[in-house]
């Protein structure tokens, strides 16, 4: 499969994504949500969990979404077309790159391809390749939430891509501390912090055009984990610059609260002060391990 033309200049994509920021924020196509945090501990792992101060923004548009879906008869698609006020740059001749229109956190980006394909399907050396472009002059947290299970909203294929640090003070990633007790086994690891089925790999930061290399990382991964290319299960996907993790799903929620890839990284979003309450008293990490996979006794 070949890997596609990069349209993104080098050393262009961080400036285009303040500068289209600003203009999104000024003409309102950008509708950020706003939110508060803390820190709730479990397991090693300072979990930063945000709580929504106003959702109605966000429900007016899931009302208008249904409405033109009923009206026309077919599923309402925001990715094509995609907003040209959110439009912030071509990554190659088959992804773009735009602003996340309910945004909680701060230049937050979904690299969409321009043709609709399937949020379930498996990623491609085209995924991958136009993840590396980004990366290389935005460093953060890419992810993926195969299907509804996990956590998707939209059908149309859509990575993400979200800054680094999470929080001022800290490590960059509140699971960080736990990927220093990798433990190998051939060419993928697992990380003895997590209680449930996943796979950990390390990337190599000089991959920027090495989509080859992370397509194959991500079949080992896929593959040791128990999910057929065939038949994939949900799953989510989380990379940086310097590892990839794979957490098959089992659910979308616990309880009410609804948990993406960034729940795997350590953050969580509640949306009422009763969530926040629950999530204290069951525990983030007690969170994760109920809507991931367990391993067998």
């Amino acid at each position: 499969m070949a890997q596609g033309k990069i349209l993104l200049k080098p050393g262009t994509l961080w400036t285009s994504v303040k500068e289209q920021t600003e203009y999104a924020l000024q003409c309102g196509a950008l509708l950020s949500i706003p939110t508060e945090f803390e820190f709730v501990e479990q397991d090693n792992v300072r979990f930063l969990v945000r709580i929504l101060s106003n959702l109605n923004r966000k429900k007016a548009a899931d009302e208008k979404q249904k409405k033109q879906s009923a009206t026309s008869g077919q599923e309402f698609n925001p990715f094509l077309p995609y907003e040209k006020d959110l439009f912030v740059a071509d990554i190659s001749d088959t992804h773009v790159c735009i602003l996340n229109k309910f945004n909680v956190v701060d230049y937050h980006l979904l690299i969409i391809t321009r043709d609709f394909e399937e949020q379930e399907s498996l990623l491609t050396l085209e995924d991958f390749t136009a993840m590396w472009a980004c990366l290389a002059d935005f460093d953060g947290l890419a992810f993926y939430n195969s299907g509804k299970t996990a956590g998707a909203s939209q059908r149309h294929k859509h990575l993400q891509l979200v800054p680094l640090p999470f929080a001022s003070s800290g490590p960059q990633i509140p699971i960080e501390p736990l990927l220093k007790a990798a433990r190998f086994k051939d060419s993928n690891a697992t990380l003895p912090g997590l209680p449930f089925v996943h796979a950990f790999a390390p990337l190599d930061s000089n991959w920027v055009q090495g989509g080859q290399a992370t397509l194959e990382v991500y079949r080992t991964l896929l593959d040791a984990v128990g999910l057929d290319a065939k038949q994939l299960g949900a799953y989510n996907l989380l990379a940086t610059r310097e590892w990839m993790l794979i957490v098959p799903r089992s659910q979308e929620h616990f309880h009410s609260i609804s948990v993406n890839s960034l729940g795997f990284a350590g953050a969580l979003l509640v949306r009422n002060a009763a969530e926040m309450e629950l999530l204290k008293a069951e525990g983030p990490m007690t969170i994760l391990k109920n809507v991931a996979l367990l391993y067998p006794n």
